[in-house]
């Protein structure tokens, strides 16, 4: 069945290795097989497709679009989708929420949106270094990639990843206020060998890195720490934002603001590719052109992301996504965490992950394996991809998440038996 890939395909692939499955049909938290296997879904196209397979709210739009001649490659030009965008966002997300931003759109991927937060942040405070988190995941071109911490991603740039100090994220040593006391210490030690950062940029929960959630208290300082010493914060939101922890932006919960904010992934709505820099206005230093892209504000990807924002708020995803969130801590403190005592599970709102290394960190792929078995489709994640991640979409079905999760209990007890 797969003959073609094997052959045509780069070798760089790597997810159809952990699903060897002929996908063809997709209807919010379930996939279907090309023979018409039902797969319940809690990968989410790594992320992207938070509001489903094939919301219909936002799929009606884009079809009723379609069907136009509307422009569709406008690039930065003034159109009325861009428009209609721009005022969306503001009246849902930015003035309920006090915030003040411009936006950036970028090319397609994440990690572009990630490069074009670090350009701007060295432009800004006209300095080359930025601190980074071990743990963190910003994406795989060279400057994205030279803020990301796992070896095997570092591996395949093939050149020297310069200008970044990693410090240890919230939950990488003995107490969160230790890992504050380190970044103070090395921003105000002149012995340090730390040349002054322009930014921080750091996950508001981890994802990649373990599904690592940090306190508000631990934000808080953060955002202290840069203001003391002139650094800009750079949060990113491609995986743990768009409503994924219960609050549209994960920093949210902590009441600070960033002054830079990379958005992506599910931003599109429907899967369709987005990507953005938002940004404090005070800090915009672009000159016209100075980072560009042919696919940046493509307009069918706006309306998916316009029908996403009213979605959002006419269905109070916030509160649906808290509520989902304490049914699956519930599940787990009685269904997983009594499966053995060295099982660690940590989370919030619709964004979990269940940690193996207590026992053995090649059980995560185990249980992935004998998940897709059972017709469930996860990721895993973390240190030595010791953690089981759980990301299915946030409109799933209530019975079609407690369904997924009991396949979850059931894998882990025949791997472990």
């Amino acid at each position: 069945m797969f003959e073609v890939f094997e052959r045509r395909e780069s070798e760089v692939r790597g997810y159809c290795r952990h699903f060897p499955i002929m996908l063809k049909d997709g209807k919010n938290s379930e996939m279907f097989d090309a023979s018409g296997e039902r797969y319940i879904d809690f990968f989410a196209g790594a992320g992207a497709l938070a509001f489903g397979h094939n919301n219909p709210y936002i799929k009606k739009k884009v079809l009723e679009y379609m069907n136009t001649d509307g422009i569709i490659q406008a690039l930065d030009l003034y159109t009325p989708i861009t428009e209609q965008f721009f005022k969306t966002f503001e009246e849902i997300i930015l003035e309920p929420r006090n915030l003040d931003y411009k936006i950036q759109f970028c090319n397609a991927s994440g990690a572009n949106a990630v490069e074009a937060a670090l350009k701007l942040a060295r432009k800004n405070k006209q300095r080359s270094n930025i601190l980074a988190c071990m743990g963190s995941y910003h994406g795989q071109s060279l400057g994205a990639l030279a803020v990301t911490s796992g070896v095997h991603g570092r591996g395949g740039a093939g050149v020297s990843l310069d200008n970044v100090t990693f410090v240890p994220y919230a939950t990488d040593l003995e107490t969160e206020e230790k890992s504050l006391e380190y970044l103070r210490w090395i921003l105000s030690d002149d012995h340090s060998g730390i040349t002054k950062p322009a930014a921080i940029i750091l996950e508001a929960v981890q994802g990649e890195g373990g599904i690592k959630v940090p306190s508000v208290e631990w934000l808080q300082g953060i955002r202290k720490i840069c203001d003391d010493n002139d650094m800009l914060m750079i949060c990113d939101e491609i995986q743990a934002g768009v409503g994924r922890t219960g609050w549209f932006f994960a920093f949210e919960r902590a009441g600070i603001e960033p002054d830079i904010i990379t958005v992506s992934k599910s931003i599109g709505g429907i899967g369709l590719p987005l990507s953005m820099v938002l940004m404090k206005p005070e800090i915009d230093d672009w000159s016209p052109g100075e980072h560009t892209g042919t696919f940046r504000g493509n307009q069918l990807s706006l309306i998916g992301a316009t029908g996403l924002l009213e979605y959002y708020r006419d269905n109070r995803m916030d509160v649906e996504v808290r509520r989902k969130g304490d049914l699956i801590g519930s599940f787990m403190d009685e269904n997983i965490k009594t499966i053995d005592e060295r099982i660690q599970v940590r989370g919030i709102g619709m964004f979990w992950g269940i940690d193996f290394s207590g026992i053995d960190s090649a059980l995560a792929e185990k249980v992935q394996e004998e998940a897709v078995k059972r017709h469930l489709i996860a990721d895993i994640c973390g240190r030595n991809e010791c953690v089981f991640k759980i990301l299915a979409p946030i409109t799933i079905e209530d019975e079609i998440l407690l369904e997924g999760l009991d396949i979850i209990s059931e894998s882990i007890k025949a791997v472990l038996k």
